[in-house]
């Protein structure tokens, strides 16, 4: 799987198969924004897949986690700090969920969001 045209993307199989096997045996994908959303918005698919022979959940998240809030022991992150904080949670996250697969594009919120488009998001 080539993640080449980002340099930031990180790409995690918690069970260490490989990506071609880990995207292959995808049955259910969830892509979302920043950290933490798939395991809101993507509830459904990742208790379908939890624990299945047969399901496997993959997620995608778009952001870095560099403009994440801070506060308590994250205080005093810099954006690279909290950005690397973020990819190690969303990691925890696919093992505890026993995700296929887990890609952390690392794109900016400038990058993923164009300033001209005024929908609500």
């Amino acid at each position: 799987m080539d993640l080449t045209s980002n340099p930031n993307a990180v790409l995690y199989v918690p069970d260490g198969f490989g990506a071609e096997v880990a995207v292959a045996r995808t049955t259910h994908l969830g892509i979302g924004a920043h950290q933490d959303d798939l395991e809101i918005m993507a509830t459904e698919g990742i208790l379908a897949c939890y624990q299945q022979k047969d399901r496997w959940f993959g997620g995608v998240i778009m952001n870095s986690g560099a403009t994440a809030p801070r506060t308590g022991e994250y205080a005093e992150y810099t954006n690279e700090e909290i950005a690397a904080e973020r990819i190690e949670e969303q990691k925890r996250a696919a093992d505890l969920g026993q995700y296929a697969f887990q890609v952390l594009l690392g794109y900016s919120n400038e990058e993923t969001k164009d300033s001209a488009d005024l929908r609500p998001t």
